[in-house]
């Protein structure tokens, strides 16, 4: 059961999860997916790192295309914790370029337990970064998290003081 060509338009949109460490911002993003794979669509789930170190390893073997050409028709593709680990140099270009390829063309959910405001310290280069965001967070929908861990709340809870 797939969804209909009108159903995919609306449904074009961006959702950015953000919020500290612990606090369900991947356990958000990933129910947002099964429940999108219940409804008939395909969806890509990728940490943000494994992400570009595919992309990289598919630069190098001459298969970027067709690995773009994945990444950019998936309904919904889901980038998970960005900001968790250091980024190549090329991150940021290689972010804005997947961006752009997907812009009002599919939905993407990113997490990142970095604020908005840091990216262009995170990924290094300011001008990508100032796109990259112009673009998300055109249609987007932010929800943040928080404030505190559900581990160590959880913790606290049943360990008090």
């Amino acid at each position: 059961m797939g969804a209909t060509d009108s159903e995919r338009e609306r449904s074009e949109c961006e959702h950015h999860v953000v919020g500290p460490p612990g606090t369900g911002k991947s356990h958000l993003a990933q129910a947002i997916g099964h429940a999108a794979i219940l409804q008939g669509y395909r969806v890509l789930y990728r940490e943000a790192h494994t992400l570009l170190e595919e992309l990289m390893e598919a630069t190098l073997a001459g298969t970027r295309k067709a690995y773009f050409a994945d990444l950019v028709t998936v309904p919904l593709l889901i980038i998970d914790d960005l900001g968790m680990r250091k980024l190549a140099h090329t991150a940021a270009e290689d972010l804005l370029e997947l961006i752009m390829r997907r812009y009002e063309r599919a939905s993407t959910i990113l997490t990142s337990n970095r604020p908005v405001d840091d990216w262009g310290k995170l990924l290094g280069d300011t001008a990508a970064v100032t796109a990259l965001l112009d673009r998300l967070l055109h249609h987007a929908h932010i929800l943040k998290c928080g404030p505190r861990s559900w581990r160590t709340k959880l913790h606290s809870d049943l360990h008090p003081e």
